[in-house]
């Protein structure tokens, strides 16, 4: 029995070895297999920021092109058509040697007249520097309010016969509850500290001082409108006193008041205006992250000032 010890020890130290080879190839063919799903992984994600941000398109870029710049959606800095976004695409655009045009494309019904005037304002700027660049409004189905703010810079507006054109307008929207409160029983205790501060309060009831206060606002936003309007249009613009009351019209109609210039589509335009069919899309695309990012940043603004006005 003793002469089987030794070869007993052996034994055990020969399997506890193999194992333990076995156990380092198997750890080494995991960090393998690890290092190969990571480099899938980081080329997969490669290919989606390739696609995402353009760059497969930097040889169709180069060369001589009509930069394309969609305007689709409400406009308000937590809403898909913001300043930062189609600022961003103008830059784009104007930065590619190849434009020989630009075509805004739109189909908004309106909205913030802060980021409609920030992107007002950028385009005329980028017009003064890039004189030999023309840029075209191209009206789809709708361009109304903000999106006209916007539309009015471009050097001329193109419209299909029915699109809806024009509410050169302000409103401040909101509602009152005091009926309500009466008839259920509930009494409004509101303090506050500043006599305006409760200002539109929608479960008080309304104070004409404020009501006032807040017309000759929208008065004066209306009047901005007003003149960013006239100078875009200048002597086309045949103005009647239904212009400027927040009324809208057929692409036909927009025509003959001097509020659109002809008709034409994008395509239209690129090839008989512009004189370069070639398009190319230049819109700026957010990430999930940041319109997520905005979204809760605007819930948040929004859950203080409890009030919504724009160009609507």
């Amino acid at each position: 029995m003793s002469d089987n010890y030794p070869n007993s020890s052996n034994w055990e130290r020969e399997t506890l070895h193999q194992l333990a080879l076995a156990s380092v190839k198997e750890q080494r063919r995991s960090r393998q297999w690890g290092i190969f799903f990571k480099s899938l992984g980081f080329l997969y994600l490669f290919i989606v920021l390739f696609y995402v941000t353009g760059w497969s398109e930097g040889s169709s870029a180069s060369v001589e092109h009509t930069a394309l710049i969609d305007i689709n959606g409400v406009i308000g800095s937590d809403d898909v058509v913001n300043a930062d976004t189609v600022i961003a695409s103008l830059k784009s655009a104007y930065d590619s040697k190849g434009t020989k045009g630009i075509i805004l494309r739109i189909n908004s019904p309106g909205g913030s007249p802060v980021q409609a005037g920030m992107i007002n304002d950028e385009i005329k700027r980028q017009r003064k520097l890039h004189p030999n660049i023309p840029v075209y409004a191209v009206v789809q189905d709708i361009c109304a309010s903000g999106g006209y703010y916007i539309a009015v810079a471009a050097d001329k507006i193109y419209v299909d016969k029915a699109s809806i054109v024009g509410s050169i307008g302000v409103l401040m929207d909101g509602f009152g509850f005091t009926g309500v409160m009466e008839k259920v029983g509930v009494e409004r205790r509101l303090m506050t500290a500043g006599s305006n501060k409760a200002m539109l309060d929608p479960f008080s009831p309304v104070n004409p001082k404020h009501k006032e206060f807040a017309q000759q606002m929208l008065d004066q936003i209306h009047a901005q409108f007003i003149t960013v309007v006239r100078e875009g249009r200048g002597k086309r613009l045949k103005e009647t006193p239904e212009t400027f009351s927040g009324l809208f019209w057929s692409g036909e109609s927009s025509v003959e008041m001097g509020l659109a210039d002809a008709f034409g589509s994008s395509d239209y335009v690129a090839r008989e205006v512009i004189k370069q069919e070639n398009l190319v899309d230049f819109t700026a695309k957010e990430g999930l992250a940041d319109r997520f990012a905005k979204r809760l940043g605007a819930s948040v603004s929004a859950s203080f000032l409890g009030k919504k006005f724009g160009l609507e």
